[in-house]
């Protein structure tokens, strides 16, 4: 099964695609995708469309988790934050793939089996998981890695909990 991990942004847009065979997790790619914060949010949102658009298509995963954004204080940057989830959601819908959506506290819950992990625990764990000689960077891309761990994780303990042996995805 392949995963497309994406952590959405407004100026930075990680993403990690990962397989998994049985218990085994080999990393494909992770990268992020950038454009000026001085520009206006709808050309930065088409150019995020446009490109996972092609990642998806490049790489032909069996599912996409995206991160859902965090409701913290500032309202404000979870709702910018909420188009580019939107955005990822659409790219991965127009491609009529699985999409599948975690906070982030079940994304530090599902890597790191601690739901209030610090940022470097779930990198640590994202570096351990993949066999990576050091974590992954830049953040936003080891964020999107752990995204689609979390996700293959989930899927592991749905077998679990049904008796099943299916791929969710």
């Amino acid at each position: 099964m392949r995963i497309l991990g994406i952590d959405p942004g407004t100026v930075v847009v990680g993403y990690g695609v990962i397989d998994s065979e049985g218990d085994e997790i080999t990393l494909v790619c992770f990268n992020v995708l950038a454009y000026s914060q001085h520009s206006p949010i709808g050309e930065r949102l088409s150019y995020f469309y446009n490109k996972l658009s092609e990642i998806i298509s490049r790489y032909q995963p069996n599912a996409v988790a995206v991160e859902s954004p965090f409701m913290g204080k500032n309202a404000r940057s979870a709702l910018a934050i909420g188009k580019a989830q939107a955005v990822a959601i659409l790219a991965a819908a127009n491609k009529e793939i699985s999409i599948y959506e975690y906070t982030p506290t079940q994304i530090k819950q599902r890597v790191t089996s601690y739901g209030i992990s610090s940022k470097e625990q779930v990198q640590e764990m994202v570096r351990l998981q993949l066999g990576l000689a050091e974590a992954p960077q830049p953040d936003d891309a080891a964020d999107a890695l752990a995204v689609a761990i979390c996700h293959l994780h989930e899927i592991h303990l749905n077998n679990l909990l049904t008796g099943s042996d299916q791929e969710i995805g």
